[in-house]
């Protein structure tokens, strides 16, 4: 999934950009920049700024007084990593063991011992061994290529030296070196054996998640973001959140990456921040690509994104697909509304081990997060409490239902009742003579008992009266005659 970043070729006036900071629609231009997920594929790298008037560049400037501002309250401890150890490291960044790629540059796997790593004081060091083990890490290799990168790395290191979270990936150190070879730019992170859930949506890896395990990703992303918004004393604003940028453990617990596009969010009193519009098609929300204008609830409409992604195990957009099914979002509409057609969107890697009910419920608060108006979003705080809510009424008994169990089941309940006044008809009647006769000795008649095709019985009486042998008591049917019968209906 390609990022984008709107520039500013003209501006309507110098007085209009301070006063709304809205951008020009007539004269944006795109140009196609970076993903530094380790999911992403390789695309053009070149972006643009956004320039004012007066040929400086605003996005700079505010990023560099927030990178003074995170610089100062740094609270974790990086580890400053020379070039020579990360090239041992990753056996001279050897393209076998890529395992991503993207505007930023290649993302390597390599080993560090293990006593260096707890040095830096980011990762434990469990049964210290003497520093002899290793430790697999994740290195981000900067392309030299552009001046963009350079800002996103300062903007990540800065961050992540200062966040402390459980579902935030944790940066282990970086290197900043300049040789003859030109600037050396690299990041240091805990890898992630389960890779991102871009991988594990779209069937890159073997195994499917299950609907509990999708449940339980949201939530804990949702608690990152939340921490982002909503739990540190200055609030900060993500930009960039995508399946792509969600990373899972061993344990499938979802850390948030890339922390390049992040930024800081309105001061007290102020509504948004002004600033260019950077993100990644099909995940950004309508109000921020059409005014620039960014909040907290930007985030929150592409979680509302990630969550249907999560329902349908589709991409946010998917160029491959007829054009009125290629933006999920579009997709989704006529089956959210239809109650009969809901189960359609479920991904059918599940093979239906899933609730349905539960499905319904994370279908209406991915639309709670997806309303036009972001003042009637809700805060990533109350999200977190609506997922807990749907996974505690996830029972097992209703873990695995079929897509429509009830209108095939309920029906066939209620009627089984019925049958039951209707065995009148024994069953013997069936198996026995097409005609039955049986003898009524008040009335000293035969009735002959003829079952039609439809299951009633004609009765026909017969008066044996005159027939009767007196003397053994019996019928004597050497006596019957066709003429002697009396018919009666």
């Amino acid at each position: 999934m390609k990022c984008f970043h709107f520039s500013i070729g003209d501006r309507k006036s110098a007085a209009a950009d301070d006063d709304d900071g809205v951008l020009s629609r007539s004269s944006t231009k795109v140009s196609w920049a970076r993903s530094l997920s380790v999911a992403s594929t390789s695309f053009d790298t070149s972006r643009r700024l956004d320039i004012d008037s007066s040929g400086n560049s605003r996005e700079f400037g505010e990023s560099v007084g927030f990178s003074e501002l995170l610089s100062q309250r740094r609270a974790n401890d990086l580890r400053v990593f020379k070039f020579a150890e990360l090239k041992s490291a990753t056996k001279g960044f050897n393209r076998s063991l890529v395992i991503g790629e993207g505007g930023f540059g290649c993302v390597y796997r390599g080993a560090i011992k293990a006593a260096a790593a707890a040095a830096a004081g980011n990762i434990a060091d469990e049964g210290n061994d003497g520093g002899d083990r290793c430790l697999d890490v994740a290195i981000k290799q900067l392309s030299r290529n552009g001046f963009q990168g350079h800002k996103e790395w300062i903007n990540e290191v800065n961050i992540l030296g200062v966040v402390n979270h459980p579902n935030l990936v944790k940066l282990v150190g970086y290197c900043a070196e300049d040789d003859e070879r030109g600037i050396q730019r690299l990041l240091v992170y805990e890898l992630m054996q389960n890779k991102s859930l871009e991988d594990h949506l779209l069937g890159r890896v073997g195994s499917t998640l299950s609907w509990m395990t999708r449940l339980q990703i949201a939530q804990g992303a949702a608690r990152g973001l939340a921490y982002l918004h909503e739990e540190m004393d200055f609030q900060l604003i993500f930009r960039d959140f995508k399946t792509s940028n969600i990373l899972l453990d061993e344990d499938f617990n979802p850390k948030l990456s890339d922390f390049g596009l992040a930024r800081q969010g309105p001061a007290a009193g102020l509504g948004h921040v002004s600033t260019a519009v950077v993100g990644t098609i099909g995940y950004a929300a309508p109000e921020y690509l059409h005014t620039g204008r960014l909040t907290s609830k930007s985030d929150v409409w592409s979680f509302g994104v990630v969550l249907y992604e999560l329902i349908t195990g589709r991409r946010a957009v998917e160029r491959n697909l007829p054009r009125d099914e290629q933006k999920l979002i579009e997709w989704v509409k006529p089956y959210v509304s239809g109650s009969k057609k809901f189960h359609l969107l479920l991904d059918p890697r599940l093979e239906g081990d899933y609730s349905l009910k539960s499905a319904r419920k994370l279908s209406s608060l991915a639309n709670k997060c997806l309303t036009k108006n972001p003042k009637a979003r809700p805060k990533m705080s109350e999200v977190v409490e609506l997922l807990g809510k749907i996974i505690n009424d996830l029972s097992p008994v209703n873990a695995k239902n079929e897509p429509e169990p009830k209108p095939e089941t309920e029906p066939k309940t209620e009627h089984k009742p019925e049958p039951d006044p209707e065995p009148e008809p024994e069953p013997k009647h069936e198996q026995e003579p097409e005609i039955v006769t049986e003898e009524n000795a008040n009335a000293g008649e035969i009735v002959l008992r003829k079952q039609e095709g439809n299951g009633n019985f004609l009765k026909k009486v017969f008066d044996f009266k005159e027939l009767r042998n007196k003397s053994i008591g019996r019928f004597d049917w050497r006596h019957w005659q066709p003429g002697m019968i009396k018919h009666s209906l």
